[in-house]
């Protein structure tokens, strides 16, 4: 192989009869270039008959070189070291193990000479994706038939070539083995490892086993760098109608551009026009070229150092635009903002002048004329104004935008239109340990285009946030998880808690990025506390609070508000809220409906300025179910009086109701039964369990009361009872009649008789005669004379009531009945209809009559005023019936 630039000295002294002074290298140009090669004969070779017949064993090859017998005379470490001018050359076998010297640039040109072997036409460039250096031997001299061999050796240097030494080359020299399947012509490939270190190369061919040899030569790789070719070449429009073509420059491009661009008349290729340009991506070209079917093609190379021409790129016909072209065919915008789409509309291959071109919306509403503008006779131009988002339909997620001819012809091409909502809320907040900060957001997925991208973007100011936040180009992204609702999640850990974090949304689409209104966050103003601990929650007694307390939470000052919320410990929990008004405190009493229950407490803070967030719910705390007070009042109780023939006595069994919670304030540990009889004897006794008690009824008046206690004291209100023998005798009720209402109710009516005593209450009495069921009872006020009693009846069978009126001497004799009144419930409500009828209907005669007699006088009244024509000389002729 021959190969690249710049040809290195080198000094070599000792073995050769005529030494050389330097060893010059030739740079590799970027074009191709010719190359000597001198054929190694055992003349020349002498000197070196015991020292160069070595192995190539330890040579590193790459890209599969085979394992092939090398050449008996070379050696991994030997290359030429040569000094020539235009008309001769003179070389020496050099070892990078000898005498190390420096590469010295050669000054003088590289030229064939008569003395060389041959001479070999070479090109190398580094491939448009820089990731491979090719070159390509061609050989002056044909080699035709003959047993070629070709290998590129090669080492890298980071340093300049001015500074590398001969002994860089020791043990770091690779050989790439080339590809001669072409006629007259090897290929050879190095992986590029940087553009920006020294390649020292030279080549070694074996021809029927004879040796060729090339001189070193070197390349900088970003020297010679052939880039790919300018890509998406495509119609642009500027917002005065100017039209250009522009292109996209290829990837990786190492370096800033140039470009050329031909543009053709037709196919003829003797028509192209060449067109300069320095920088720009884009070339202006006039209108009327829209008209034709000229092709235009783009190249490109580095714009200040040396390089290869790219191939040019795929043809571009300036007549694809067809019947109408749109600019920008596609825009990305967001919510609320207005954007313009150009038009250039044909008829036939004729360019429809810009004042009869309309414009439609999705072909179903045509945009108002007031928004049109004509840019030129040829551009017309739609501007659309606070533009919403884009409903998705079905698989579209763009609105069509239709530029169409007056009379209504529309081409099936279309501009589209994406608005996307950026309006996105970014919320964050500190953690109570303050050691990290966590930001949500959330998009709408049915708004987020195919093939999008949403990043949250911020940076860090040193200390608080500016007035008016703004997007930053040294902003970073933030990675944030995907949670199930559609939100995203991102922590800031470690964090700085006076700093300003400014932070946005990006919007990345292959359209453009659009982004959302920047907000800015200081973690000391988004603190959320921990919650408060060491709750604790108690109904106090006496008075009955409920009394919570707390400890504040580490990492927060005193200056915190509290809320409680409370509610009774059951299966459904119904919350109720109470602020705590007082700042600082630890405590609260709170005034509750309920006494009696276990309720549930949790305590949550803020800090008192409204800075940050609530706190968590601390964990709950349970109040225990205990005594506050003494009950009360003592229970409602009743006696059943059984009589006992052979003791000739009576005795009294007491019933009584429990106690409810709110009457017992909470318990009721036992019952206390106080006696007075006639004969002024006192005595109590107790009922620790159960709601009844028996005693013997021995004199003539006998007082009970009944008492409830726990473990705050007694009942200080309470029920009593006097059981009279003479008041017993005493009948107060005169009639007593039982109506059933349904299966669950029946009404009981009753009549008193004259009385002289005060009846204070009464007590009704029932039962089932056909089952034996406790007596059930209840008390009624005295002041009535019918009573609904609730309970399950069965109508066909037997059931006892009675009705007992209550002196304060003693309790009267009862009345009794067994069986319902069948019909009169009704009857009584007709009877009452009865009596209020006729009184209505009276009420509404007398009303009629005073009516009439109103109106009679009213017009009496009205007609004295009006005069007497044939008295009144100027009413005469006058018709007063209008």
């Amino acid at each position: 192989l021959c190969f690249i630039s710049n040809i290195f000295a080198f000094i070599f002294a000792g073995f050769l009869q005529v030494a050389v002074a330097q060893c010059m290298v030739h740079q590799i140009p970027p074009r191709n270039f010719t190359l000597p090669c001198m054929l190694l004969n055992e003349t020349f070779l002498s000197p070196f008959s015991a020292e160069v017949v070595e192995s190539w064993s330890g040579l590193r090859r790459e890209h599969g070189a085979p394992e092939t017998k090398p050449p008996v005379l070379m050696n991994e470490e030997s290359f030429l070291c040569c000094l020539w001018s235009d008309k001769n050359i003179d070389c020496s076998l050099y070892r990078a193990s000898m005498q190390a010297r420096k590469f010295i640039p050669s000054e003088t040109s590289i030229s064939a000479s008569q003395e060389t072997d041959s001479n070999w036409n070479i090109e190398c460039w580094i491939r448009g994706k820089l990731d491979l250096l090719v070159c390509t031997v061609q050989f002056l001299k044909s080699y035709l038939g003959a047993d070629l061999k070709l290998n590129l050796l090669y080492a890298a240097s980071e340093l300049s070539l001015g500074d590398v030494s001969t002994s860089s080359l020791k043990g770091t020299v690779v050989a790439a083995q080339c590809d001669c399947g072409a006629y007259d012509r090897c290929e050879c490939h190095l992986p590029s490892r940087g553009l920006n270190h020294t390649l020292i190369m030279w080549l070694k061919a074996t021809v029927g086993g004879t040796p060729l040899w090339s001189p070193v030569v070197s390349v900088k790789p970003i020297d010679i760098v052939k880039p790919e070719p300018p890509l998406n070449l495509h119609l642009d429009m500027t917002e005065e109608g100017q039209v250009k073509i522009c292109w996209s420059d290829p990837e990786p491009m190492p370096y800033p551009l140039q470009y050329e661009v031909k543009i053709s008349a037709n196919s003829s290729q003797s028509t192209w026009q060449m067109v300069h340009v320095a920088q720009e991506t884009s070339l202006a070209i006039d209108n009327v070229l829209l008209d034709s079917s000229d092709l235009v093609l783009v190249r490109c190379r580095s714009r200040h150092g040396p390089g290869f021409w790219s191939d040019w790129s795929s043809p571009y016909n300036l007549s694809w635009g067809a019947e109408v072209l749109y600019f920008p065919p596609k825009i990305l915008t967001s919510v609320g903002s207005n954007v313009s789409f150009h038009c250039i509309y044909k008829n036939k291959s004729k360019t429809v002048v810009s004042k009869k071109i309309v414009w439609w919306l999705n072909l179903a509403e045509e945009i108002p004329e007031s928004q049109y503008t004509l840019v030129n006779d040829r551009v017309s131009k739609v501007t659309l104004f606070n533009l919403k988002a884009t409903k998705p339909r079905g698989s579209f997620f763009y609105n069509t935008l239709y530029c169409c001819h007056q009379n209504r012809e529309c081409h099936h091409r279309y501009a589209e239109l994406y608005v996307v909502d950026v309006d996105i809320n970014i919320t964050c907040e500190t953690d109570g340990y303050l050691t990290q900060m966590t930001c949500r957001w959330s998009a709408d997925p049915t708004t987020v285009l195919l093939g999008s991208s949403l990043h949250l973007r911020y940076y860090r100011s040193t200390v608080y946030c500016s007035d008016i936040p703004s997007t930053s180009p040294k902003s970073e992204v933030k990675e944030c998880s995907l949670q199930k609702n559609h939100s995203y999640e991102c922590t800031f850990q470690p964090i700085f808690l006076l700093s300003g974090y400014t932070m946005w949304i990006e919007f990345k689409h292959s359209l453009g990025t659009l982004e959302s209104a920047p907000t800015c966050v200081v973690p000391a103003d988004v603190v959320k506390l921990l919650p408060p601990s060491s709750v604790k929650a108690e109904i106090t007694r006496n008075v009955g609070l409920l009394n919570v307390s707390w400890t504040n939470p580490i990492f927060a000052n005193d200056d915190l508000t509290f809320q409680i919320r409370y509610a009774v410990n059951r299966e459904e929990i119904t919350w109720e809220l109470y602020e705590v008004s007082s700042a600082p405190t630890r405590s609260a009493a709170i005034q509750v409906q309920k006494i009696c229950v276990e309720y549930v407490v949790q305590v949550r803070c803020r800090e008192l300025t409204g800075a940050g967030y609530w706190s968590n719910w601390s964990a709950p705390a349970h109040t225990l179910v205990k005594d506050v007070k003494a009950p009360l009042q003592g229970p409602e109780f009743w006696r059943i009086v059984i009589e006992d023939p052979a003791r000739r006595q009576k005795n009294v069994t007491l019933l009584w109701k429990p106690l409810m919670q709110s009457r017992s304030l909470c318990s009721v540990s036992r019952y206390v039964i106080k006696h007075q009889t006639s004969g002024n004897n006192t005595w109590s006794e107790y009922v620790d369990n159960g709601t009844s008690c028996s005693f013997p009824w021995t004199e003539d008046t006998h007082s009970v009361t009944v008492l409830a206690m726990n473990s705050m004291g007694v009942s200080s209100t309470n029920f009593n009872l006097t059981l009279s023998q003479q008041m017993s005798a005493v009948s107060a009720v005169q009639s007593l009649r039982v109506y059933p209402v349904n299966s669950t109710c029946v009404l009981l009516i009753w009549t008193l008789s004259p009385q002289i005593y005060v009846i204070t209450s009464f007590v009704i009495e029932w039962k089932h005669l056909s089952k034996e069921e406790e007596l059930k009872w209840v008390r009624v006020p005295p002041n009535i004379n019918q009573y609904y009693i609730y309970d399950h009846f069965i109508l066909v069978e037997k059931y006892q009531f009675s009705l007992s009126p209550v002196f304060a001497g003693g309790v009267g004799k009862a009345t009794m009945t067994d069986h319902f009144t069948k019909g009169g419930y009704e009857n009584e409500n007709n009877a009452s209809l009865s009596v209020v009828l006729p009184i209505v209907i009276s009420t509404s005669v007398l009303l009629l009559g005073a009516l009439l007699v109103s109106h009679q006088r009213m017009k009496k009244l009205f007609w004295e005023e009006v005069p007497n024509p044939k008295n009144c000389s100027w009413a005469q002729g006058v018709n007063f019936q209008k």
